[in-house]
């Protein structure tokens, strides 16, 4: 999956998910917004996937963080939750990437994570439900 990385990249409540979609056997690719993502806390991260990768299919889905909210990488954002949504790929979102990601599907969500596609929404509340969802994807 697609990670799109976010200037002050947040999880909410659900803490730093990473690890757990690792461990049910998601890969992670980062996907830069703009030249502000791809530093993190001093550490500099090569995006190693890009919009094309959605579209050319070799991608599964897109995991949208919760982040900055600077207009410019709102764009980049909102951008690549139209063309996942556009491929119907599964979209993994958190913190106010629920919100955004709720805009572009034009469905009302109010959750700290939620998984959208299949012409569905499933709200996460634990760990453990994204634990489930995540196992179901496969």
């Amino acid at each position: 999956m697609g990670l799109v990385m976010r200037r002050d990249m947040a999880f909410g409540a659900l803490g730093d998910v990473e690890g757990a979609l690792r461990g049910e056997g998601v890969g992670l690719a980062p996907m830069s917004t703009g030249e502000a993502s791809l530093s993190a806390g001093g550490v500099t991260v090569l995006a190693t996937a890009t919009a094309r990768d959605i579209a050319e299919g070799r991608l599964k889905g897109l995991v949208v963080p919760g982040g900055s909210s600077d207009e410019a990488s709102l764009a980049a954002v909102r951008s690549l939750i139209d063309l996942a949504r556009a491929d119907d790929l599964t979209i993994l979102a958190f913190a106010d990437g629920v919100a955004l990601t709720a805009e572009r599907f034009g469905v009302d969500v109010e959750a700290e994570a939620a998984i959208f596609g299949g012409g569905r929404t499933v709200v996460l509340n634990e760990r453990a439900d994204l634990s489930k969802a995540v196992a179901a994807l496969s």
